[in-house]
């Protein structure tokens, strides 16, 4: 969702922002904005600019006046519409007086808050909840002449998740940040201090970051950083990371998804070495969690979008190889509702981000009720993350950095990462023999050539993906454990090409979706030589039946052969457990050149954002 940028500085800061919007474009928005504290002949002020569109635009309006926008601090921001259509005037920074505020999530009584600062006197120029924090300090700030007391003031009366960056022209020399429910970082220099959403955006001026946790209140100045938990001071550790093992660049490729995909077989390899020597499982391999592990008699997995296709597969795994019941849920439903959280319940918090919403409020509420033998697990991307800090296990995927909005390598090694917990669960509590836990450990290790051998197939999927150029439904068919992949694969088309599309599993077509069958209508179909696959030719001769046009990734042995409006890609070969993440890369490619065609943006979709936290 939005992202955030602050910096105080010696050095003239307003490059440094619009650079670290430029590295938050992933982030999904609709506009940008920044002010920043100019010292003019009338001593000091708030200058302002903000643009609808691209970071780009922003960037061309900064340049015609650059002389106003010399300052040593200042806040930038790159908005995704919540309240408010996408214009100018509901652009970040919001101004009150001297004050302005950058602000990431939802004030949930903005209105009744809104209300209050009408009468009071306050002018609203925006349709924002945003506008009414800045109001509110401003007012506080009247009484207290202390920006950190004003914020202090101001944020109990907030209800909601949200991230706020704040200045003030009468404290040139502070910036305050706040962070509840939504990720906010500080990126720590050498007279130099900065804050942001992500620390991708501030890599190129530092690489040690300090994590603020919930509710933390943060005073920043060039050299010194102050945080506060409930009024007092406490201390947050200073990070350092590898700067370039989390830049990211698109390379030879036109776009990032592309290059993403390219890099599935080296991730997938670094997941599996993370926990596989030879034919084994390491010893060290979650090896401080195993006494917590040989207890769970049930799996629970929360997730969200193309992370609850990753939890849909791993349900498959868990019951049918360690017979342990498993349960998967959409995060923002699970918590919405009143669920029932057995005793010695593993639960799996699966988010590319480790910041989600509605994943982490659900953990958080399941967290509250203090269930017996309860255990959580984050299955994530990005070691520092909330997810990561509030769950009892750390399992990560080792993606690297995921730009392109569809996610792409980070849903295949996820569902490595999955994997090697099944394995390790089934070792544990002897629900796997030896046998088969050697077995599927050398399927592992195969993994990576196999994703190699279906890049191979880039080029006829590209030529097959002129017939749904003008297309508008599609519907995408698998069974058994190709059924998620089936929903990811019309996930996919329909997130980056703008087409309809449904998955469904195959022997639901007579259930209804076969009445939206005819000769315009492409049907998308998962054929691995499997123990399904007979009914699934069953279910492909009801489509061809109705002058569907079927497009089938097949394996070479399952004796699919093209025929008239029966297009064959053969995939390599895989076994039937690990088929859904080799069979992952052919509708990536497809939805891929689909969307190249149509002339989308493909890295940045519309109305969609990477990490997405808000509910």
């Amino acid at each position: 969702m939005c992202g955030i940028v602050g910096a105080i500085a010696e050095r003239n800061i307003s490059t440094i922002l619009l650079e670290g919007l430029k590295r938050l474009e992933y982030r999904g928005y609709d506009s940008a904005g920044l002010t920043v504290i100019y010292n003019s002949e009338n001593g000091t002020e708030l200058h302002r600019e903000r643009q609808v569109g691209k970071v780009q635009e922003l960037v061309n309006a900064v340049n015609k006046n650059p002389e106003y926008f010399q300052g040593n601090i200042g806040i930038a921001h790159t908005r995704w519409a919540t309240h408010g259509e996408p214009a100018e005037r509901n652009a970040h920074p919001h101004v009150s007086g001297k004050v302005a505020v950058v602000h990431n999530g939802i004030v949930e009584n903005y209105a009744t808050l809104k209300q209050e600062m009408l009468d009071k006197g306050y002018t609203f120029t925006s349709q924002t909840d945003t506008e009414v924090v800045a109001h509110l300090i401003a007012d506080a700030y009247e009484t207290t002449n202390d920006l950190l007391q004003a914020v202090e003031q101001v944020r109990p009366r907030l209800h909601g998740a949200f991230a706020l960056g704040v200045i003030h022209v009468d404290n040139p020399n502070e910036l305050i940040a706040v962070r509840l429910g939504s990720p906010l970082v500080i990126g720590v220099g050498i007279g130099e201090n900065f804050i942001a959403s992500d620390q991708l955006a501030l890599l190129p001026v530092t690489n040690r970051f300090m994590y603020l946790e919930e509710g933390d209140i943060a005073c920043i100045t060039r050299t010194d950083i102050r945080v506060y938990a409930n009024g007092k001071v406490v201390q947050r550790a200073v990070k350092e990371l590898d700067a370039k093992q989390h830049n990211a660049d698109k390379g030879e490729f036109k776009h990032y998804m592309l290059k993403e995909i390219y890099e599935q077989p080296d991730a997938v390899a670094r997941t599996v070495e993370m926990a596989v020597e030879g034919n084994a499982l390491k010893s060290d391999f979650l090896a401080p969690y195993q006494d917590k592990l040989a207890s769970v008699k049930h799996i629970q997995i929360l997730a969200c979008g193309t992370s609850y296709h990753a939890g849909m597969v791993a349900k498959y795994w868990f019951e049918g190889l360690t017979r342990l019941p498993c349960s998967v849920e959409i995060a923002s439903e699970f918590r919405y509702r009143e669920p029932v959280v057995l005793d010695d319940t593993l639960m799996i918090c699966i988010s590319q981000s480790g910041e989600t919403a509605d994943t982490l409020s659900a953990l958080r509420d399941v967290q509250q009720k203090q269930v017996a033998g309860f255990v959580s697990l984050a299955l994530c991307n990005v070691p520092t993350s909330s997810l990561v800090r509030e769950t009892d296990i750390f399992l990560p995927t080792m993606a690297g950095v995921e730009i392109g909005v569809a996610s792409t390598k980070a849903f295949t090694t996820q569902l490595v990462a999955l994997m090697l917990l099944v394995l390790k669960i089934g070792q544990v509590q002897h629900r796997l023999s030896d046998e088969k836990l050697q077995s599927l450990i050398s399927e592992l290790h195969n993994l990576s050539g196999q994703l190699h051998s279906s890049l191979t197939l880039d080029h006829a999927i590209q030529e097959l993906s002129s017939l749904f150029e003008n297309k508008h439904s599609t519907i995408f068919l698998g069974r058994g454990v190709q059924f998620p992949i089936a929903l990811e694969g019309a996930l996919k088309l329909k997130e980056i090409s703008y087409i309809h599309a449904e998955g469904y599993a195959g022997g639901e077509l007579k259930h209804g979706p076969l009445a939206l069958v005819d000769k315009d209508m492409p049907i998308v179909v998962l054929a691995p030589k499997d123990s399904m696959l007979d009914k699934l030719k069953a279910n492909m001769q009801e489509v061809h039946a109705r002058h569907g046009e079927l497009f089938v990734f097949a394996s070479e042995n399952s004796q699919i052969e093209a025929s008239e409006r029966l297009h064959v890609v053969n995939v390599p070969e895989v076994c039937e457990t690990l088929a859904p993440i080799v069979y992952s890369i052919p509708v990536q490619l497809l939805s891929y050149h689909v969307a190249v065609m149509r002339g989308t943006d493909v890295d940045q979709p519309r109305n969609l954002a990477k990490s997405v936290t808000v509910e």
